[in-house]
């Protein structure tokens, strides 16, 4: 299985693409792993939200294939603890030959999206820009792997 994670627009400040590249570093020693850009938009201001979600959404859309196995990162998903989590990617392995994880924008994510998307996960009931949150979904992802391994980065 390869993963990658779809993000929406550049992540801005260097402390989180610092933490982004070393949870990089660290994952990609259990698995393939890449991180896809898609590009901010232009003239964004000038649109409703749902505009902006829905051009945003048909960016993703072509990115993805019939096969690939899309996660979205939304609020309104189901939420795992660690173990859990490293328990559903693990159930995940054999089945899945690509496994995408998205990042929507700071609207979220169009209706096309949500319809196409095979799982929505939340990584906490709390509220986190979406800059923030590819820091901490890379953590949990190494976690994930560290949990399966049995390696001692997580401690239960």
């Amino acid at each position: 299985m390869r993963i990658t994670l779809i993000e929406n627009g550049k992540t801005r400040d260097s402390f989180i693409r610092e933490g982004i590249e070393q949870y990089k570093k660290r994952v990609v020693r259990y698995v393939p792993f890449k991180i896809e850009t898609i590009p901010d938009l232009k003239n964004s201001r000038n649109m409703t939200i749902k505009e902006v979600q829905e051009q945003e959404g048909n960016l993703l859309l072509k990115r993805i294939k019939p096969v690939d196995f899309m996660v979205l990162l939304d609020e309104r998903g189901d939420q795992h603890h660690s173990i859990s989590f490293a328990e559903y990617l693990n159930s995940l392995e054999g089945r899945v030959n690509h496994l995408l994880f998205v990042i929507g924008g700071p609207y979220g994510f169009s209706e096309k999206v949500y319809g196409r998307a095979d799982a929505t996960i939340s990584l906490s009931k709390l509220t986190f820009s979406h800059q923030l949150i590819r820091v901490i979904f890379m953590e949990q992802l190494y976690r994930a792997f560290t949990i399966l391994k049995g390696e001692p980065y997580h401690h239960a």
